[in-house]
């Protein structure tokens, strides 16, 4: 019988935590406990929005060293964090410049810039992802142009999780799914495009050889003076979430919904042609050699904001109020760049109603029953764009953390999407975090496996559609509120 304690550090672009997960082989029993959450976030530094690094390693460090102080011996720790952002370091591993979030605006512009240099069409062969104005790519083209004067002093570029694995560790590693977001690997060879870091004019060195998760980076010493192992997971949260997925077959999709959603499909060759560059689908590193072939939408980070300045604390309360309000009254593109980070969400949806002829919605249950109605609406769209990509119906629709346990949208997402919703586990991320650490530790053979045990150790719920009578008249109006061009069929 082998007994297993594993932390999982996961970190959101709102929060953070440190779960304890606890693993007897023997019964094949896995049970998380939450040890240590923290608020994330990023602060201003310098007219931009930064994260604090400092603030969220001393949150870390916290979280760990409870675990050190009361169920040693630990067996591993694995770090997940949202993709894109990155920290710059010198020869002697101190930071060079501040972590600049993603939502910062100084990439406004820059992507179109990028792309009428170097071609839309180019740059998806040679990378495959999806084009989105925070991509990597594009903050470090932002960096270039805007403080030259700190590159000359680079020597080390680390994603975010691979930062604090350093800082643990001592050592750097470049963990291939959260590297695969930057819009800067080649999807052919799964290394660093060297045409690009040309065009960027960065040095190669920066960056290492990125590796496939399932390897032990170093080792951090806790509290006791016990070394404990910390493994290289899939580093992209989204990446780990999927791992925790309880996909059966091809046929399924995945959603990860949380701050942002993310929709896609498990695959092992990636789509990059004219039809997915269409589309703006991405090709994302996997687990077990497989590339998850996705599309982002903005999920309920408006429904976040909305509660931020409408000062709600009791969600369940306002989803309920939400359900009671008349569906379809008013519809919004919750991709439009515009509810990136506004000054006020509140006020951006209700400008984009007001500019589309439709009811402004003044009551908080009306704003929210417009963001849930338009992410389910737009949840139709990429199931059909997905669908249609890889030339066969997703018939199955598995819906994984903190946003699947809002029934509500999940019910709205089987209406209108006209297919079965699976939804939970609830801590995909983490539970993916862990099912990498056991499978490099061998104590679980494969992804298969792990999906098995997630799936019986945290029971899912089932949501049916329903028929929808207006829904061929709602999803017209949502398709010249987006401006979709055509229709997709599945």
């Amino acid at each position: 019988m082998t007994i297993r304690n594993l932390a999982a550090v996961d970190l959101g672009a709102s929060s953070g935590r440190v779960m304890l997960a606890s693993w007897q082989s023997d019964t094949q029993t896995l049970g998380i406990k939450e040890i240590h959450r923290f608020d994330n976030g990023f602060k201003p530094v310098g007219g931009h929005d930064c994260w604090d690094l400092d603030g969220l390693e001393k949150e870390i460090l916290t979280g760990l060293t409870k675990l050190g102080n009361n169920v040693f011996p630990l067996d591993g720790i694995g770090i997940d964090t949202w993709g894109v952002d990155y920290v710059l370091l010198d020869e002697q591993g101190a930071r060079v410049g501040e972590a600049v979030s993603y939502r910062d605006h100084s990439t406004d512009g820059v992507m179109a810039q990028v792309t009428a240099e170097l071609g839309y069409q180019s740059l998806y062969r040679h990378t495959g992802i999806q084009f989105l104005p925070f991509n990597t790519l594009y903050q470090l083209k932002a960096l270039c142009a805007q403080t030259p004067d700190i590159i000359p002093r680079v020597a080390h570029f680390l994603m975010i999780p691979d930062y604090f694995t350093y800082r643990l560790t001592g050592k750097m590693n470049r963990e291939y799914t959260n590297a695969s977001t930057t819009q800067m690997l080649n999807l052919q060879n799964g290394d660093w495009d060297q045409s690009l870091l040309d065009y960027l004019g960065i040095p190669r060195r920066w960056f290492g050889t990125p590796r496939l998760p399932g390897n032990t980076v170093g080792e951090w010493a806790g509290p006791s003076g016990r070394r404990v192992p910390v493994i290289a997971v899939a580093s992209h949260d989204t990446a780990s979430a999927v791992v925790a997925s309880p996909l059966k077959d091809r046929h399924s999709a995945y959603l990860s919904s949380g701050t942002w959603s993310l929709m896609g499909f498990e695959s092992d060759v990636p789509y990059n042609s004219e039809q997915a560059l269409a589309a703006n689908i991405t090709n994302e590193g996997g687990v077990s050699g497989t590339y998850r072939v996705l599309k982002n939408i903005m999920g309920l980070w408006l429904l976040q904001r909305i509660c931020r300045e409408q000062n709600l604390t009791d969600l369940p309360a306002l989803i309920a109020q939400a359900a009671a309000e008349p569906p379809f009254a008013s519809l919004i593109n919750p991709n439009d760049d515009g509810f990136l980070n506004p000054p006020s969400m509140v006020d951006a949806i209700r400008a984009a109603c007001r500019e589309t002829g439709q009811p402004v919605p003044q009551t908080d249950a009306a704003l929210a029953r417009t963001v849930l109605d338009s992410l389910a609406l737009c949840y139709r769209r990429v199931l059909q764009e997905l669908s249609q990509l890889r030339g066969a119906k997703l018939n199955h629709l598995y819906i994984v953390g903190g946003g699947c346990q809002n029934q509500l949208l999940n019910q709205l997402c089987a209406d209108i999407c006209q297919i079965p919703v699976t939804a939970g586990p609830v801590e995909a991320t983490t539970l993916g975090n862990v099912g990498c650490q056991l499978m490099t530790l061998g104590d679980v053979p494969d992804l298969a496996c792990w999906r098995r045990i997630v799936e019986r150790s945290f029971p899912p719920r089932h949501f049916s559609p329903r028929r929808v009578p207006e829904l061929a008249a709602v999803w017209q109006r949502f398709k010249e509120i987006c401006h979709f061009q055509q229709e997709t069929a599945i």
